[in-house]
């Protein structure tokens, strides 16, 4: 008898395929959560002449600089207090001369200094559905681009299949599901399902094998204009490809890559800001750049009965502010570290969700040599543990680009990396992408890398919301602790995502708002 799954292990299968947002619909469907709602900005009612009220933002990440932006416009006083050397949190684009302040392992950003010459280290694309994201972008006069996620020309390389020759995605794709579809065509009977499901439904059920599969008139799969032709003479009649071996197929562990680009959050159409992420934060900065001080750690965070009371040090200096309300974005495995009199099961939950490790290597190359393979764009996936390789869709058919070496979600591989000085973690990306692209370490001219687990200030990626610690502590935590408020995409449902940062923002402002009105404070 198999023992049946918990809904905790459920969920547990469902993130390693589809990630947090995939979580989230999961446990919406099991009814462990309430399905969600969009989000809008809250309209803030203008304080009235003579009434004053200030805030103070801890974090110039997009959910504190979002908040500053719709307070300060409204009437509030505002100060953002940051303690990196510049704003912006993990949306961090970089470019010939930038710093990345890793702990131990600092670097200097080497690329030429060249527009089209930049890597995003942070995030690097925007689903079309983060509406309040894209609205901003629209009204701060970001220029967008689409964001090319899946491309079918390009490789999926396993070493458990074809002896680890790669092989392009479009084909392993194609012909899996055509495997799967003439399995099931075969193998499947009316009988095997209620007594609702009749001849007529059994011969809708083959006609969608044969459409999802491109099967023959015989169930059969044994060529597909899904994989590709083997040869591109138009001048000829076309010829497909030969199916790859069903078996060495099997042997892959690339199962998720069938539904990578169908993932809420993966599915085209997606954008990027022209010229880089980090855009939205210049753009932001040129409206509130005025009310941040950065370099500016914070020591201590004190709750008083007329509002919060911050201590924190600038040039040298200890410095105390005070506020009517008080927001932050510090990452809360950091904020539950410095000094406060939060409430005792507030202060608790601070520390009781885990931060991920997350892993990305930029590597200028000296010729773009992925169009020459006919890649324009869009991501090759390896089961090594540089995990992916992405190709810039902008500047195309100019000299020189910068490719995404590796991308690792696993914080064993994460923790590997970064344990390594820089130099021998670009030796590591690059002898790994020469199993995808041979010759490849020839193109390199300079390399960049990130731990973010070892980023001062930060130390961590997204939160690791779990069932439990969701319904143990996010409720705690999204409540204000008298007139302090926790911001950012670790307030969300949405975690690692630029959308359930504002998400967060939005509810504290508005909760702000509803108190001001009310006469609360």
């Amino acid at each position: 008898m198999n023992t049946p799954l918990s809904r905790r292990t459920f969920l547990h299968l469902v993130g390693a395929f589809g990630g947090s947002t995939a979580v989230y619909r999961a446990a919406v469907g099991m009814g462990l959560l309430p399905p969600g709602t969009h989000t809008a900005r809250p309209d803030i009612a203008p304080l009235r002449t003579g009434d004053r009220k200030s805030v103070l933002i801890l974090g110039a990440g997009i959910s504190g600089l979002a908040a500053a932006y719709e307070l300060s416009r409204r009437g509030y006083d505002v100060q953002v207090i940051e303690a990196s050397h510049r704003a912006g949190g993990r949306n961090l684009t970089l470019r010939g001369g930038d710093l990345v302040d890793e702990a131990e392992y600092p670097q200097t950003c080497e690329f030429d200094r060249d527009p089209d010459l930049y890597f995003n280290a942070g995030p690097a694309r925007i689903p079309g559905h983060h509406a309040s994201l894209l609205q901003y972008c629209k009204e701060l006069g970001i220029s967008l681009a689409p964001f090319i996620n899946e491309n079918r020309n390009a490789w999926v390389q396993d070493d458990a299949m074809f002896g680890g020759r790669p092989v392009r995605n479009r084909e392993y794709i194609a012909d899996s599901r055509g495997f799967v579809a003439e399995l099931l065509a075969k193998t499947v009977r009316p009988d095997s399902f209620g007594a609702n499901f009749d001849q007529r439904d059994y011969q809708q059920l083959l006609e969608y094998l044969r459409q999802f599969g491109e099967l023959d008139s015989r169930f059969k799969y044994v060529s597909s204009s899904r994989a590709g032709y083997a040869t591109h003479d138009y001048t000829s009649p076309p010829a497909f490809k030969q199916p790859l071996n069903a078996s060495e197929l099997l042997r892959s562990g690339f199962v998720y890559l069938m539904s990578f680009s169908e993932l809420d959050d993966q599915s085209a159409m997606m954008m990027e800001p022209v010229g880089g992420m980090d855009r939205i934060i210049t753009a932001f900065m040129a409206k509130v750049g005025r009310l941040v001080k950065l370099s500016s750690p914070v020591e201590s965070i004190r709750l008083g009965a007329a509002g919060v009371d911050v201590r924190y040090r600038h040039a040298g200096d200890v410095v105390h502010a005070h506020a009517d309300f008080c927001l932050t974005c510090i990452p809360m495995h950091l904020l539950g570290r410095i000094e406060h009199n939060f409430p005792k099961e507030y202060a608790a939950a601070l520390t009781a969700v885990p931060h991920g490790k997350l892993f990305k290597i930029g590597l200028q190359m000296k010729q773009r040599f992925w169009e020459n393979e006919g890649i324009y764009g869009g991501i090759s996936w390896t089961l090594q543990d540089i995990m992916q390789l992405w190709y810039p869709a902008h500047g195309i058919h100019r000299q020189k680009g910068v490719m995404l070496g590796a991308y690792t979600f696993s914080d064993e591989v994460a923790e590997r990396f970064a344990r390594l000085p820089p130099a021998q973690r670009a030796a590591l990306a690059i002898q790994q992408g020469e199993k995808i692209h041979p010759g490849y370490g020839r193109y390199v001219e300079s390399s960049i890398s990130i731990a973010w687990h070892r980023m001062n200030h930060l130390f961590g990626c997204p939160v690791q919301w779990s069932e439990p610690l969701q319904s143990q502590c996010f409720k705690t935590l999204q409540a204000p602790a008298g007139n302090h408020y926790l911001i950012g995409d670790q307030m969300s449902y949405h975690p690692g995502w630029q959308e359930g940062a504002l998400h967060s923002a939005f509810h504290a402002i508005a909760d702000i708002d509803e108190r001001v009105r009310a006469g609360a404070l």
